[in-house]
């Protein structure tokens, strides 16, 4: 994927509502005919869907994200990974030693930062 291709992606991917596409080009700062080339690319890869929409009164797509981006600060805590991130162990969360450490990491954080 190239650098404007991942750029029209990560928008895409950080507006859950979606994004129109005659927007898409102008924040991106590329032409409608590039813009429209990158969005099949992604639509062909299944990355995101595209819509008929209407942006002020000019027909458009809405194009939304298959897969939002995941912040990794959220599976972080007191400098650890989530345990569970390539864990082959089948257990009951609820009861998982290792989970249950992180998320005390996680709650202390959270207090501390209070």
């Amino acid at each position: 994927m190239t650098d404007i291709e991942d750029a029209a992606l990560t928008l895409i991917q950080s507006r859950p509502e979606g994004i129109l596409q005659n927007e898409l080009w102008k924040i991106l700062e590329i032409d409608s005919r590039k813009c429209s080339r990158i969005v099949k690319k992604l639509v062909e890869s299944e990355q995101i869907n595209r819509s008929e929409a209407r942006g002020e009164g000019v027909k458009t797509y809405l194009l939304t994200a298959k897969r939002r981006c995941i912040d990794p600060s959220l599976l972080i805590a007191g400098g650890e990974l989530l345990p569970c991130i390539g864990c082959e162990e089948e257990c009951n969360a609820e009861e998982c030693p290792l989970l249950m450490d992180w998320m005390y990491q996680l709650a202390i954080e959270e207090y501390v930062e209070d």
